[in-house]
């Protein structure tokens, strides 16, 4: 079946060469097997994400040519809008309290420092394991503490389509994990996870830094009632040095920027194409050029 895909960029800065390269491989992916894209506002952090930084990432898939067929920017700009993380709080509610009567979801009170203290000298899993402290204390789902999902210790198995087989277990890797923050916060974790069974994405594209979530949100996304998980296509990074990927601070690759310096959508396309590892050497490609990328 043509799959549907999604492109979820959270309004934290402007859209840099690395968005480029994730739409480059969303866009091309889905169209190579005549599917469609869906635009997603990934705006969950109210206190990180802007309008102004939504308004000029929409601005920017307009002058590249990348044209969601669900929810088009049109359908942003115009306000409310499902596409919006910000405008989805009851759905990310009604599946916590679904959970919560399942006795799956408790309070916590742990702060990132106290963590970090207590699974000190713990092996280094890459990320931060939180180690259950208040899984039995009974503390109530209010505001002000953190909820987390009562994860159980068991190995994840998915066929990524880049890397291949794979097996995680989530409880291992991050503990029990976070669904809502001490701000009153949804997290990421979870808002994708309902958001993908929701929108009914069965393809999801995105880079290798959110390889590791993939079994925990297999696990969440089980359930929360998915009875299938979606396919996944993990890709490489750009990276601003050896050790760190290109960050939204990186004015050098802002798409914004690149305009103003008077590049040329293809030109942006070819370069973002070539440091994505799509074509040999940089030049200039047309945004009906994409899909060929990724022809069978």
């Amino acid at each position: 079946m043509p799959p549907l895909t999604r492109f979820a960029p959270a309004p934290t800065g402007y859209l840099h060469l690395g968005h480029v390269v994730n739409a480059l491989h969303v866009w091309g992916l889905a169209k190579a097997r005549s599917g469609r894209v869906l635009l997603r506002i990934e705006d969950h952090d109210r206190q990180r994400c802007r309008r102004q930084y939504e308004a000029a990432l929409l601005d920017d898939l307009d002058w590249l040519g990348f044209a969601p067929d669900v929810y088009p920017t049109a359908d942003f700009r115009a306000g409310r809008c499902d596409g919006r993380q910000s405008d989805r709080h009851a759905h990310y509610a009604r599946a916590v309290e679904a959970l919560a009567a399942r006795g799956l979801v408790y309070g916590c009170a742990c702060t990132r420092r106290e963590i970090e203290e207590a699974t000190a000298g713990a092996p280094d899993a890459g990320e931060l394991r939180y180690p259950g402290t208040c899984r039995d204390r009974g503390l109530p789902l209010t505001d002000g503490i953190g909820w987390r999902l009562v994860l159980p210790d068991e190995a994840i198995t998915f066929d990524d389509l880049a890397h291949g087989p794979t097996t995680q277990t989530p409880w291992a890797q991050c503990g029990d994990l976070l669904l809502r923050d001490r701000l009153g916060n949804w997290t990421y974790q979870l808002a994708v996870v309902v958001d993908d069974l929701l929108h009914e994405i069965d393809l999801i594209v995105r880079g290798d830094d959110l390889f590791a979530s993939t079994g925990r949100q297999i696990l969440l996304g089980r359930l929360i009632g998915r009875e299938s998980p979606p396919a996944y296509f993990h890709h490489g990074l750009v990276m601003q040095t050896p050790t760190q990927k290109l960050s939204k601070s990186d004015g050098a690759s802002g798409v914004r920027d690149l305009r103003a310096a008077g590049w040329t959508r293809g030109r942006v396309l070819g370069h973002a194409a070539h440091l994505g590892g799509l074509i040999p050497e940089a030049r200039d490609l047309a945004i009906a050029d994409v899909p060929g990328l990724f022809a069978r």
